[in-house]
């Protein structure tokens, strides 16, 4: 990991053909100055309108070429992308919320994917894991996964009805909250456990660990700053 003005920049075990990122608030969701750093041109810089659900986009050669309007529909409801194209970003916004990116190289396939308290419950990172490999035949065992700023568990206070919805849903209490005053859930672990029960080995899960909530003047935070403060963008792009 390293910082590149209003980027954080992952290595992945020094792949050259890849590039993963979180910008900052200096750069937000700001287009231009992503595709600039990435070398692309505006269409091929995708990232949904989210909504907390678990719904995911597969990206091909078809969907480039679409109008932006058509674009903007197919995007509409969806927390997760994933795509095989070189030079192609996949990105998800966030403050607060998770984002977890994925990283396929032996079948040259990356996602995106935009875990909150709600997806992260509905299993949006599983979910988008078994697709890669109904679309690519990725394989759990050799994905190279990063989950980037978002919550920490200090930060993360929810009341009764969240740490029921994890319970319902058949998630480790003990591993994933902690009794304050209310109930703290740790939003990491929760999905690095997703992804290790998918069976990506727990040595390529690479935690960020850094809270937004508590560094809001680096990065966008819902909570800290209320809604309408502005997101973060977190993407992968294979590059040729």
């Amino acid at each position: 990991m390293m910082t590149d003005g209003g980027f954080l920049l992952y290595n992945i075990n020094n792949v050259e053909s890849l590039v993963a990122f979180t910008t900052k608030r200096p750069v937000g969701r700001n287009r231009a100055e992503i595709c600039k750093m990435l070398g692309i041109d505006d269409s091929h810089l995708v990232y949904p309108h989210q909504t907390h659900g678990t719904k995911l986009l597969q990206i091909g050669e078809e969907f480039i070429s679409l109008s932006p309007d058509t674009k903007k529909m197919l995007l509409e409801g969806v927390d997760a992308v994933m795509t095989n194209m070189t030079n192609v970003c996949v990105a998800v916004s966030t403050a607060d919320c998770i984002p977890v990116l994925v990283c396929d190289m032996e079948h040259h396939a990356v996602a995106a994917i935009h875990a909150g308290w709600r997806g992260t419950v509905g299993r949006i990172v599983r979910k988008t894991l078994e697709q890669m490999h109904a679309a690519y035949g990725t394989n759990p065992a050799s994905l190279q996964c990063i989950i980037g700023p978002g919550i920490s568990q200090d930060c993360f206070e929810v009341g009764d009805e969240v740490y029921e919805a994890f319970a319902a849903a058949g998630f480790d209490m003990e591993q994933i909250a902690r009794r304050k005053e209310k109930w703290h859930i740790d939003l990491w672990r929760a999905n690095a456990i997703e992804l290790e029960a998918a069976g990506v080995d727990p040595a390529n899960i690479h935690v960020e660990g850094v809270c937004t909530f508590s560094h809001s003047d680096e990065y966008f935070s819902a909570r800290h700053d209320g809604a309408a403060t502005g997101r973060m963008l977190n993407g992968i792009m294979l590059k040729k």
